[in-house]
């Protein structure tokens, strides 16, 4: 077949990248070859090791958890990936923080007359430790309602516009406007952002309140943070690293509509506004006292890291990363007599297909342009955190990785006929998506399911908030029959299967899908590799914009 690129040295100099970007995919013969080797079987085998009942769930600092990762390091010696870990190996160690509240911890709102609410902890509210601060207090600190939180003035919103939280607990309620697109609607509601705005704004707490009735979280198991090598937080969804946040707490519903009466707001037209676009921040007039004690259980857990290095003695030191998550949520409660959650589509399956891509690339005789990494993260399912700690402190140089193309649970259950990238619209990576699905024949739709929020869900947005443009693939709608409602049937398989013990080797696989699924994700990598153009943001958008120049 054709070679990838023109034929010549010479006519490939003379194109543009734009030119480029549009040119059709052609593939030479010997990657399609490396490519046509990949075995449905292969992907079935990584999976099912993964996913044994042996591997207890894989949870981030058990043995099971070890024993992946010994796998994926062997798989990587076999096929001749070189380490690039810390010291020459092929891990890089993460320490997971988990913080526990002590016993005797006290929340009082008061009303403007000094009138407390009558509140009872785990039901109207409930308090999060602090990763950092082992003693948190707030005494007399005044609330202040700042809608969802944000502080975007580039997207024409900002919650904290002529509000004064100086010294005060913000309350906040979760969401964004429908004005935002959707990506970047999910990216509004990340606890991290959130955090940060607060205390950036001068704010000693939060306080994140429901807007209908549901359980508040359970704490009983503890909050996970990153620590970095200073042995601070690093990386956390419950505490603004940097700062001296004294509290973070969650209110129910009804504890929220009295505090908003107590200010004669109502909530129904507070909720409309804010809904389209339009803050409606407020002083409230309750004020909250509470302290706090966190004990902590600081775990060692590893990401896993290989590497082969490019061709071209200029491009080989910038890096190309195909990641997965190694993780799962390890033994939880039975359901149907089950314990152990397996994870077999989430992620094992994921990381069988980052396998099978480095698979590909040991054997091409000609490596590609760029150097590709291949990351195996820790702590996804603990909130992103193995790969918070990578893209804070890679194993390369940060400035040295061009792009990411993410593997989170495809769901491979049955024939890949389309499928969306999640996050493709920020930057020019949706050009060799395009280019990819057209020479597989597989249909590129828009999300089916945006208000699941899957772009900031899992590891890419990691790699998004180091300004690193990146993506996830996943399923489309398109089914064999004509129905074309594949995100219905998913829904339907994912309420019975997902994060349960009965996520399996022996549930529903189409491993053939699997192999369609690592050909596309390593042909997008596969461009990104040989272009000597590195992707970049698109102009104006809200990421570069936001992160591009970390």
């Amino acid at each position: 077949m054709k070679s990838f690129f023109p034929i010549t040295a010479f006519t490939c100099l003379l194109l543009s990248s734009a030119a480029l970007a549009q040119a059709p995919l052609t593939v030479p013969a010997s990657v399609k070859q490396a490519m046509d080797q990949v075995r449905p079987d292969a992907i079935k085998a990584h999976i099912a090791y993964l996913a044994d009942d042996r591997l207890q769930g894989r949870q981030a600092g058990t043995p099971g958890y070890q024993m992946a990762v010994d796998y994926v390091v062997k798989q990587l010696k076999t096929m001749g990936v070189q380490p690039a870990g810390e010291g020459g190996t092929y891990i890089q160690k993460v320490r997971l923080r988990k913080a526990f509240l002590k016993p005797g911890a006290t929340f009082v709102a008061r009303d403007a007359q000094g009138t407390a609410l009558p509140l009872t902890a785990g039901q109207d509210y409930v308090i999060y430790p602090s990763p950092e601060l082992a003693s948190t207090s707030v005494t007399n600190a005044p609330l202040a309602f700042a809608g969802f939180g944000i502080s975007a003035p580039e997207l024409g919103y900002d919650d904290y516009a002529g509000l004064d939280v100086k010294g005060k607990v913000v309350v906040i309620v979760p969401g964004a406007p429908r004005t935002f697109a959707s990506t970047v609607a999910s990216a509004s509601r990340d606890m991290s952002g959130i955090l940060q705005a607060a205390a950036k704004h001068g704010a000693v707490g939060l306080i994140l309140a429901s807007t209908h009735a549901a359980p508040l979280p359970d704490l009983k198991r503890g909050t996970y943070s990153v620590l970095g090598p200073n042995g601070k937080v690093a990386a956390s969804r419950t505490f603004a690293v940097g700062s001296r946040q004294q509290l973070y707490a969650a209110v129910n519903a009804a504890t929220l509509q009295r505090l908003m009466q107590a200010a004669s707001l109502d909530t129904t037209q507070v909720f409309a506004s804010i809904k389209s676009g339009k803050p409606a921040s407020s002083a409230l007039k309750t004020s909250v006292s509470a302290a706090a004690q966190s004990t902590y259980q600081d775990i060692e857990s590893y990401n896993v890291v290989g590497k082969f290095t490019g061709s071209d003695a200029k491009l080989n030191k910038e890096y190309v990363v195909h990641s997965a998550h190694l993780d799962h949520i390890g033994i939880t409660a039975p359901v149907k007599g089950d314990s152990i959650n397996n994870g077999a589509h989430d992620n094992a399956s994921g990381v069988a297909c980052v396998l099978e891509i480095a698979k590909i690339y040991s054997k091409l005789k000609e490596k590609p342009k760029r150097s590709m990494l291949f990351v195996f993260m820790t702590g996804e399912e603990l909130g992103l955190l193995g790969s918070a700690a990578f893209t804070a402190n890679p194993t390369v140089p940060k400035a040295s990785i061009v792009a990411d193309v993410n593997m989170d649970m495809p769901t491979i259950i049955a024939p890949l006929l389309s499928v969306v990238a999640l996050g493709g619209q920020h930057s020019t990576l949706l050009e060799p998506v395009k280019r990819a699905t057209a020479y597989l024949g597989i249909a590129l739709e828009q999300d089916p399911e945006p208000e699941q929020n899957r772009f900031i869900r899992s590891d890419q947005y990691n790699f998004v908030t180091a300004g690193i443009p990146a993506l996830h693939i996943k399923y489309g709608n398109k089914t064999a029959d004509g129905r074309n409602n594949l995100s219905e049937e998913v829904q339907k398989w994912r309420a019975v299967t997902y994060h349960k013990p009965q996520d399996d080797i022996n549930g529903l696989f189409d491993f053939e899908a699997g192999k369609k699924y690592v050909q596309l994700c390593f042909l997008i990598g596969y461009q990104v590799a040989q272009n000597p153009v590195r992707p970049t943001w698109n102009k104006g958008d809200f990421f570069g914009q936001r992160y591009g120049s970390r």
